[in-house]
């Protein structure tokens, strides 16, 4: 047990079809062949892990230029970043109080444009960054072909940044904290154990958007699936460390669980 605080970072929200979310969320009938889609906003969160070894920076949200060309047409049309103009990593840290300064080590879940956009402010310094191998190989594959995730933006990753490549599926850094790949969204979307004194969390990133996910096991929208199977595999282990740590499992994206998020101490 770790005696850590952790602070939620509000970075705005996204505006997209729940389709995307939960697979089949909206379907025709026979007396209802053309129903109107569900149209919602999500919260975009990063958290900062206030650590005995150090600050860690839990990803870095959207890029704060994504309505102004940061961000490919198609995408900004797909997950409207409505307010990234007004929530940039420093200021959102600062509303915290926190500083760029103050951040002494970065994790990034994954690199989707939703969460990788802040890396630009560690760009030329030497700030460890920690993402799976499997995550970078995947996101430079997608931006510099025509194949993979149309979601990675290669302008929020490809700088000079000090990267901490994870390799196994569990790998331990700094005390009572795992990072635990669970591969379905993305190849390699990492989530994190972390074990305080008085209780484990459980911080699933991308592997669960949504109640709906976790509870009823309905899987995100074949947009956002890199592979259903993994998916599915990703989410039992979750199931499992819940059960065998009695631990809280914090979701994604999920706005109802997100309001009631105040941090851990």
């Amino acid at each position: 047990m770790v005696d850590a605080t952790i602070d939620v970072i509000d970075r705005g929200g996204l505006l997209c079809d729940q389709n995307y979310m939960i697979e089949g969320h909206t379907l025709g009938t026979h007396e209802e062949p053309n129903p109107e889609p569900e149209y919602t906003e999500i919260p975009v969160y990063n958290l900062v892990i206030d650590h005995p070894e150090g600050t860690i920076l839990w990803d870095t949200g959207n890029h704060e230029d994504a309505l102004d060309g940061h961000w490919p047409e198609g995408l900004k049309q797909a997950f409207y970043p409505h307010d990234a103009d007004e929530h940039s990593l420093e200021s959102d840290l600062e509303e915290a109080g926190y500083g760029l300064d103050d951040i002494d080590y970065v994790f990034q879940t994954h690199l989707h444009l939703d969460h990788a956009g802040g890396l630009h402010h560690f760009d030329g310094t030497d700030v460890p960054v920690f993402v799976h191998k499997r995550e970078i190989e995947f996101a430079y594959y997608s931006a510099k072909t025509d194949e993979g995730s149309a979601a990675y933006v290669l302008g929020d990753f490809d700088y000079d940044l000090n990267w901490q490549v994870l390799h196994r599926d569990h790998e331990t850094h700094f005390e009572d904290v795992e990072f635990i790949r669970f591969p379905g969204h993305t190849p390699g979307l990492t989530g994190t154990m972390i074990h305080l004194d008085d209780r484990s969390l459980i911080f699933a990133g991308d592997e669960i958007y949504r109640a709906e996910n976790y509870e009823d096991e309905m899987p995100l929208g074949a947009g956002l699936l890199w592979s259903q199977r993994h998916w599915f595999e990703s989410l039992q282990e979750i199931k499992e460390l819940e059960r065998r740590h009695d631990a809280e499992v914090v979701y994604g994206h999920d706005s109802e669980q997100y309001e009631a998020l105040s941090g851990w101490s």
